[in-house]
């Protein structure tokens, strides 16, 4: 005999699962047959006894069929014919009850099939679900753990934003300080500048009476010699060199140049020994003394004795054409640039012409024989060129660029001179102002600043509700164009905006007459209008059928004399408006297939170019 069987390990848990689920596909094909089985049962026990009920009677049949066949003597046995006919009856119903059996066996059975494949059906269904359920515990148990970890980073978060807004608001706190104490620096500053001005001011008054007064002693001083001077008789064939060693020696004061022509016309006299006095020669002599001392008093204006300091120089004006002259033909075309030609300028000699486009070259070009021929490429910008200006002078040319700056160029020089950065986004507009050495720029990032081109250093940024397109400088004003569809009038001695004037239609270009009185603007609601700077109203409208601002950028030009307005339109049109009768004058067809970017006319009035987004310039005569 086996000795006692060791206790089975505990099973796993997998084996625990299969159980469990044999279990229950048991427990469910189990009720499904409850039903089924004993009724089963119950027709095969009915049909066993239907069988033994049949052999029974089967040898009986048998046994009574040959007596159905004897003579008419058969009366005697009516009994047995009786037996005979129930016993068929019998087996018809027998049959009868057998074919109903083996229908409901049929039926039977097909339920069998059916229950069979709708069982299948569900036991897989059931083990998708199981293995459904199992995924589906596994990620809610995935996402339980997420949550725990999420709450845990909210808890984080939680405190550390506590913590941050406490640091917010004592920093808010130490700058609400702050701003006060700068705030009552500033006004500090403000009381003492303006105290320093005011004592600046009374000093250099003082000095200046001061020095007034010994000038007019001066002079007084001077015109009493020059007249002692005159009387006396002069060597001309000396004096000259005489004077001229004065001169060259370093004679600084009036009195000494009369002291020294006292004792030239005392030698002379003594020379000569003639006891009158020369007319002519006394006349010239004065009136070279003259000379020499204006030249002397001139001399010192230049070296300065105020205490302000000599006022900044300004450029030598540029000649204003009396009469300009209508382009009637265009007598030269070229494709300047590789790309689109979105700026144009001359030169204050009207012979130098600067383009500069999308490329990032600005080319100089001069104008021989009626044709444009290539002087120079200016290189180093760092994008699209969107506006060149010339200075006064002709010596330096000043663009704006799509990279956030302007840039300056030394005529002569290919590479960049200056970068003025400082702009936030693209710069639209760069003009020289009046004065040396000083700029102002338009920008898209709703600022105008002024340059110190000295030292490359904006010495001041003007904020402004909308990004500029243009700006034009007079004496001590700036005006800038903007997309808000309004001109602002800026005092450049102050920080404030002195005069807005709305106009219809976003403004795409500014320019200023020679005289500063006038002002033309062009914009996108396809006008342009000149605006009377003496009394700040717009004095005429343009309008032409066929005439339209092709861009932001679009620029319009007074002619030199100021009688006509010159503009560009979307289909390559030049059209031209008499500005005192406010009537189209003419409209210039012809090599433009593209819109017209800008135009430029000549400080002599006899040329006007004109460029287009097809890289094209054409020079019109």
């Amino acid at each position: 005999m086996a000795g006692p069987v060791a206790p089975a390990a505990p099973a796993a848990p997998w084996k625990r699962h299969i159980v469990r689920q044999l279990r229950q596909r048991d427990r469910t094909q189990k009720a499904l047959f409850l039903e089924l089985v004993p009724a089963y049962n119950r027709l095969l026990e009915k049909a066993e006894v239907l069988a033994q009920f049949s052999e029974k009677l089967q040898p009986e049949l048998n046994n009574v069929t040959p007596t159905t066949h004897q003579g008419p003597w058969e009366e005697a046995s009516e009994p047995d014919l009786d037996q005979v006919s129930s016993l068929a009856t019998l087996r018809m119903k027998w049959q009868e009850e057998e074919e109903r059996l083996r229908l409901v066996c049929g039926e039977m059975a097909y339920q069998v099939v059916v229950k069979r494949a709708a069982l299948e059906a569900l036991e897989s269904e059931l083990e998708e679900r199981q293995s459904s359920l199992a995924a589906h515990g596994a990620r809610v148990a995935q996402l339980e753990e997420t949550r725990v970890q999420l709450a845990g980073q909210v808890g984080e978060r939680l405190v550390l934003n506590a913590a941050q807004r406490t640091a917010y608001d004592t920093l808010r706190a130490h700058a609400v300080l702050h701003e006060a104490a700068l705030r009552r620096l500033e006004e500090e500053a403000h009381h003492l500048l303006k105290q320093l001005v005011q004592v600046k001011a009374r000093a250099a008054a003082q000095c200046n009476l001061r020095i007034e007064r010994r000038e007019r002693a001066k002079q007084v001083q001077v015109s009493q010699e020059l007249k002692k001077a005159a009387k006396k008789t002069v060597n001309i064939s000396e004096s000259p060199d005489t004077l001229g060693s004065v001169v060259r020696h370093g004679a600084e004061t009036p009195a000494l140049v009369a002291e020294l022509v006292y004792l030239e016309s005392e030698a002379c006299e003594k020379k000569w020994k003639r006891p009158f006095r020369s007319a002519s020669a006394t006349s010239l002599t004065l009136s070279r003394c003259v000379d020499v001392v204006k030249g002397l008093l001139d001399f010192k204006k230049r070296r300065g004795h105020s205490i302000g300091g000599v006022p900044e120089p300004r450029y030598q004006s540029i000649p204003v054409c009396v009469v300009a002259r209508l382009p009637t033909q265009a007598q030269d075309v070229l494709d300047v640039h590789l790309s689109e030609v979105n700026a144009v300028h001359f030169g204050p000699n009207s012979n130098l012409l600067a383009t500069g486009g999308a490329d990032r070259f600005i080319h100089l070009w001069t104008i021989v024989g009626g044709r444009l021929e290539a002087s120079q490429t200016l290189e180093g910008a760092g994008g699209s060129i969107t506006s060149v200006d010339f200075d006064p002078s002709g010596s330096q040319v000043l663009a704006a660029t799509y990279n956030k700056a302007a840039q300056l160029w030394k005529v002569g020089e290919a590479q960049s001179k200056e970068t003025l950065s400082g702009h936030s986004d693209k710069v639209t507009a760069a003009k020289f102002k009046l004065t040396r050495h000083q700029a102002v720029t338009g920008s898209r990032d709703r600022t105008v600043k002024e340059w110190d081109l000295g030292r490359a250093y904006c010495s001041r940024t003007i904020n402004v509700l909308s990004y500029c397109n243009d700006v034009v400088c007079g004496d001590h004003v700036i005006i800038s164009g903007h997309n808000d569809q309004k001109i602002r009038f800026w005092d450049s001695r102050g920080p404030h905006c002195t005069q807005v004037i709305p106009v219809q239609g976003r403004v795409t270009s500014l320019n200023l007459s020679h005289d500063q009185l006038h002002l033309l603007s062009c914009s996108r609601d396809d006008t342009l209008k000149v605006i009377d700077l003496r009394v700040s109203n717009i004095r005429q409208v343009f309008r032409a059928d066929g005439f339209k601002c092709g861009s932001d950028w679009t620029k319009a030009v007074f002619s030199p004399d100021r009688s006509y307005a010159l503009a560009g339109s979307s289909d390559g049109t030049l059209y031209i408006w008499d500005v005192d009768t406010g009537k189209l004058e003419s409209s210039l067809r012809g090599p433009h297939c593209t819109a017209v970017n800008a135009v430029a006319w000549c400080y002599s009035g006899s040329h006007v170019v004109s460029v287009d987004q097809g890289r094209k310039a054409v020079l019109w005569h």
